[in-house]
């Protein structure tokens, strides 16, 4: 991976123009940065927008760790999906739900 820094969001939009984007992370009207994920021929890179830091063009080494990178981004900002699986948690409510109506009411005999 390699990192230049950028002055100008012009040079940003003007190397976004000329590339393929796969994906844009973060909002810069809402938050302090915006990651756009864009390929030009071999070259897989993030192009880095900040209106609080420093701004930059990030180059990865292949496709994987170019992935990785996103889905790190996403997280980061909270884009990520969210995975139930992964906590369980739909599995307890489920549970919960399924003894709730298990039980029968004899009381409403007619």
């Amino acid at each position: 991976m390699e990192e230049i820094e950028i002055m100008s969001w012009m040079t940003l939009d003007a190397i976004k123009k000329k590339a393929e984007v796969v994906e844009s992370v973060g909002n810069l009207q809402a938050g302090h940065s915006m990651s756009v994920f864009c390929i030009i021929e071999d070259d897989f890179l993030e192009l880095y927008y900040s209106d609080s830091a420093a701004n930059y063009v990030r180059r990865y080494d292949d496709r994987e760790e170019f992935d990785l990178a996103l889905e790190q981004r996403k997280e980061e900002t909270g884009e990520a999906p969210y995975e139930e699986e992964e906590h369980g948690y739909e599995e307890d409510y489920e549970e919960e739900e399924e003894e709730e109506f298990d039980v029968e009411d004899e009381s409403d005999s007619y």
